[in-house]
Parts: C-alpha cells; structure tokens; sequence
C-alpha cells in the first residue's frame, strides 16, 4: 500500500468516527473525537432545521434523537448540498411515521 493510500485510509477512519459514530483511529484521542463528533452533528442538525423547520417541528421533542440515528446510518457524501441532507431527512422521517388508513381520517358520527 502506497503512502497516500494509506494515508486516505486513515483519513476515511477519521471521518468515519466524526461523522458516522465509528471508532476512534489510532493515535486519536476517543474522548475528543466524540466532543468534535456531537458539535459536528449539532451543527448538521441546526442547518436541516433551519433548511426544513416544518419536519423538525413535527419531530417535536424527537428531533434531536432522530436526526443522530437519521445521520449514523447517513454520513453526508462529498460534494451533497445542505438542502439535499434536509430533503433525505424529511423523507427518512415520514417511510418512519406509520401511515394512515383511509377510514382512519373518517369521524363517527
């Protein structure tokens, strides 16, 4: 393995443990990873809030769980744009939310 595929090795290490809650590489400090990790997804979650409030506010108190278990199982890709990350969420949310049958809306009269 040459010197820069192992160096892009353990850069793909260290983006993995920022931003998709894998372990931290060795020669990292866990600690402060996780401390940059969780500012890092504050910071992405802010953005899709400010991008798309109406889906947060529907997530109401679950937001902020729901978007770190959104952004584990979705790293932002290189090159994607912020209102496509908000657009993916908003998606991820509503295949969650269970559906409502058509007699479900009717009143009883």
């Amino acid at each position: 393995m040459s010197a820069r595929e192992r160096l892009a090795a353990r850069q793909a290490e260290l983006l993995a443990a920022l931003l998709a809650d894998g372990p931290a590489p060795a020669g990292f400090d866990a600690e402060a990873l996780r401390v940059e990790a969780d500012a890092l997804l504050a910071k992405r979650r802010r953005v899709v809030a400010l991008i798309d409030p109406e889906v947060a506010e529907s997530c109401g108190e679950d937001f902020a769980p729901l978007f770190a278990e959104y952004a584990r199982g979705n790293p932002r890709r290189d090159g994607s744009r912020a209102r496509e990350d908000a657009a993916a969420f908003a998606a991820w949310v509503e295949a969650r939310r269970p559906k409502r049958r058509w007699w479900q809306g009717r009143r009883r009269g």
